[in-house]
């Protein structure tokens, strides 16, 4: 069976947390994984929201550049890349021995066995490029974001509640949800939807301010360049990256990158967010 070693025990339980968010959206869910320079980088769905979530985890030994910029090869096995089940590999974080339990080094990391592969769900054979992101201009800051979402929410539940009772029928408090979700963010061309999907994944969580910080890889990832935590226990300071909310583009694809993780979504394909706001 595969293994990987972590950098950081802290980062195998943030990697559990970001699993258990995507696993409460879908018992079923599947992550494709894959390896570069240095780092894991972890894809996955959150079902209602139609969009890539994505984190990273820094790999021992490993150089810590970016993918897809000409970093060497990884730490673990070269060009990991499948597709295994969100629960079983929640589960083996779990069971993650640290790296330096033989020796008595509590620092050395962790050992992780990857789960056996899947058959991946069709989004899983569509992620976005290894490189070419550029920023974009006009990203409004953390509490204008917030600010947004809250409108949004506030505006479906006055719309929902204006509905004739014949008319409160899941079919047309999705299309309220369709309409509002798929707006764009303050005409960045980013949907709400997006922005809505890092919230509940608490990626728009205010970054700790601590220098000196070890940080993890700035472009992150063999597939996109991110960095991300979990959200369902708190993140280490030791293990959070220090970097600022940035919108990228790359193609046709749009990326929301936040301190804890990065949300990615195709430009002009997706439909609107099916499911009514939470």
């Amino acid at each position: 069976m595969t293994a990987l070693r972590l950098a950081d025990a802290g980062e195998a339980a943030d990697l559990a947390a970001f699993l258990a968010r995507l696993i409460h959206y879908d018992r079923a869910a599947a992550v494709r994984l894959q390896t570069g320079g240095g780092v894991l980088a972890v894809f996955g769905r959150p079902a209602p929201f139609e969009v890539l979530a994505i984190r990273t985890a820094r790999l021992a030994d490993g150089p810590g550049g970016p993918a897809g910029e000409g970093a060497p090869a990884p730490a673990g096995p070269a060009g990991l890349d499948l597709t295994v089940s969100a629960g079983q590999l929640a589960d083996a974080l779990d069971a993650a021995a640290p790296a330096g339990a033989a020796s008595g080094d509590a620092a050395g990391g962790a050992h992780v066995r990857v789960p056996g592969s899947v058959t991946g769900p069709p989004w899983a054979g569509v992620l976005p490029p290894r490189g070419g992101w550029r920023h974009l201009p006009g990203l409004p800051g953390p509490e204008e974001i917030h600010a947004a979402l809250a409108a949004a929410v506030a505006e479906f539940r006055s719309r929902d509640a204006a509905l004739p009772e014949a008319r409160r029928t899941r079919a047309e408090r999705d299309r309220i949800g369709r309409e509002i979700w798929s707006r764009t963010l303050d005409g960045t061309g980013l949907p709400l939807r997006a922005a809505h999907a890092a919230q509940s994944l608490g990626f728009l969580r205010p970054a700790p301010s601590r220098a000196g910080a070890p940080v993890a890889p700035a472009g992150g990832g063999a597939a996109v360049t991110v960095s991300a935590a979990g959200t369902a226990t708190a993140v280490a300071p030791r293990t959070t990256p220090e970097q600022p909310l940035a919108l990228l583009a790359a193609g046709n694809w749009l990326r929301l990158r936040t301190p804890y993780g990065s949300i990615a979504v195709r430009g002009s394909t997706l439909p609107g967010l099916p499911l009514t706001p939470v």
